[in-house]
């Protein structure tokens, strides 16, 4: 029966969210039960091609990833996987009409990361961030405005800038982990082995106008969806702050969190401000 193996499909993309990531998958509890599966969906993908990108480091990542956009191509194609987490996310794709182009854009990205560790100029780290985490953005745009064009089209830009906003906070935190681990460096013109107080400003400063740009598309989601956005949004923003409170060169060092217990405060103090009414 396809519809018993549609549902353990999407039991794994749900088991991957909360195994991987404990804040994505704080945020996405907080969105309707109506598309909270889809963003499950859509998060899995990501986070497996990512792996194979990043983590894999015993094996012949080019191959294995070769083999996962065969598999993602088959998918799309034939509207099934055997793949649990492709399945599931042909199911969302063809659900909300996710364009190819956005899938095309972020597999370009994450194939980058098999050979390029350097971004030296703001157009080649502008189109990694595009492909990387503007184009998942919008894919969870599209399911959050239930396939609504002018009401995608409206917050097309701010998602971008979401996007972009949370990738640079993750690109900032994860600076050790990256240039050491990776050999990566994403911030053009910046030298990471003399990351000084100036360099780190500006980085914060680029940071928070993608913020203010992608809040104001907060405002204007659907309720289903504006909560658990919210919520992705404030936890970021704290995090934000604590890389702007860290010395530069504690943050080449060591990887910057925020605490479980933390990200449960702020759950509690992001729903009261909500339902106040004090999201606006």
């Amino acid at each position: 029966m396809k519809a018993l193996f549609d549902t353990v499909s999407e039991t794994c993309s749900k088991k991957v969210t909360n195994t991987y990531s404990t804040s994505f998958s704080l945020a996405t509890k907080m969105l309707a039960p109506s598309i909270r599966q889809d963003i499950y969906n859509i998060y899995g993908f990501v986070r497996f091609a990512d792996e194979i990108v990043d983590s894999f480091h015993e094996y012949d990542k080019k191959t294995l990833f070769d083999r996962f956009e065969v598999d993602l191509d088959n998918a799309l194609k034939d509207k099934i996987s055997l793949n649990p987490i492709l399945n599931s996310f042909q199911h969302t794709v063809r659900k909300y009409n996710i364009e190819r182009d956005l899938i095309d854009s972020f597999m370009l990205s994450m194939r980058l990361d098999l050979s390029k560790n350097t971004y030296k100029t703001d157009e080649e780290f502008k189109q990694y961030i595009y492909g990387s985490a503007d184009v998942v953005g919008l894919m969870c745009l599209k399911v959050f405005v239930k396939g609504d064009v002018q009401k995608f089209e409206e917050l097309k830009e701010a998602a971008m800038s979401l996007g972009s906003a949370f990738q640079k906070v993750n690109f900032l935190r994860d600076l050790k982990a990256d240039f050491e681990g990776l050999n990566r460096t994403y911030f053009p013109n910046t030298n990471l082995n003399e990351l000084d107080e100036i360099s780190k400003k500006q980085i914060i400063n680029e940071i928070e106008s993608d913020f203010k740009r992608g809040y104001e598309g907060i405002l204007n989601l659907p309720t289903e969806a504006k909560f658990g956005v919210f919520m992705a949004y404030r936890y970021y923003k704290r995090l934000l702050k604590k890389l702007h409170k860290t010395p530069a060169i504690e943050i080449k060092n060591a990887r910057i969190r925020v605490p479980n217990y933390e990200k449960f405060g702020l759950l509690t103090r992001s729903y009261v401000k909500y339902h106040l009414n004090l999201v606006k």
